[in-house]
């Protein structure tokens, strides 16, 4: 498949802000699945200075200042993507979930010690007891892990309840199952902690989905929005993405931008503004199938 994401970001200022200092993660990566055709950012005002690099997880990372009295801050990622379909081998199936815990535990190899930090807690995703307590009824002795992560997915969508109004970015994830409440970053951030309680490797990831317009309606340009699910690490497999909000595993119809420990790690534009008081925050999305 080939999209052609338009991801907009508008910051209104209540005062003139004089200077203000940014870091953007809104390019998509390359991936064995996921060849970027274009990617680019367009800011307005044009920024007095900006580079390019890529952080300690790879992510494709935009930094850049303007230096001059402005009252909105306009920066829009356009992209052009081609993806596909990824998938294990068959014997991936069959891991159980203890023996990849052993492997996570004591191998020695590159691959296997950079996943190994990402079963550590991150500063959004702090394992505890009622964690814990929830991750066990998905991981039964013996089990492929991934049926146990499987399941996990599924128990999600099915006892938690969407809701935008619910949380913030600052929800802790104890509210998020004492409420069975919340958004795609929440569900993540679940997920995550559960594989981190049973010693297992799992990572935050930031992207987009191509969403559909219901039956008999028309697309609405700018109506998609950026989503969040996690990865679980199988040794000498590698990663595999779950998509907790859809009870899906995410395929050519995903689009990934970054991954970190969690949202901190990823999160899409962040910066400090001097002399702006307060500001109204808008953010427009398009994710656009293309021949």
């Amino acid at each position: 498949m080939k999209y052609r994401v338009t991801h907009t970001t508008e910051f209104t200022y209540e005062a003139r802000v004089g200077l203000c200092y940014n870091e953007a993660r809104l390019l998509p990566r390359d991936l064995p699945n996921q060849r970027i055709l274009t990617a680019g950012l367009q800011i307005e005002p044009v920024p007095y200075d900006y580079y390019e690099r890529l952080d300690y997880f790879g992510n494709r990372t935009a930094y850049f200042s303007i230096q001059q009295p402005h009252d909105q801050l306009f920066v829009t990622a356009n992209s052009e993507i081609e993806t596909n379909a990824i998938k294990l081998p068959a014997e991936a199936g069959i891991l159980a979930w203890e023996m990849a815990r052993e492997r996570l535990r004591n191998t020695r190899s590159a691959e296997v010690l950079d996943a190994s930090q990402f079963v550590l807690d991150s500063p959004t995703v702090v394992v505890n007891d009622l964690i814990l307590d929830y991750a066990m009824l998905s991981f039964s002795p013996g089990q492929p892990l991934i049926d146990a992560v499987t399941d996990l997915m599924q128990r999600i969508f099915h006892e938690f309840n969407y809701d935008p109004e619910f949380s913030t970015i600052a929800t802790p994830l104890k509210d998020v199952l004492e409420h069975r409440s919340g958004v795609c970053q929440d569900f993540a951030h679940l997920a995550i902690g559960c594989l981190r309680s049973m010693g297992l490797a799992a990572r935050y990831v930031s992207g987009y989905i191509e969403t559909e317009p219901p039956p008999g309606e028309e697309r609405l340009v700018g109506a998609d929005a950026s989503h969040a699910w996690f990865s679980a690490y199988l040794p000498e497999y590698g990663w595999l993405d779950f998509d907790p909000t859809n009870n899906q595993l995410p395929g050519e119809r995903y689009i990934s931008v970054a991954w970190g420990r969690d949202f901190a790690d990823v999160t899409p534009l962040k910066g400090v503004a001097f002399g702006s008081g307060e500001h109204e925050l808008k953010v427009s999305v398009d994710v656009l199938a293309i021949e």
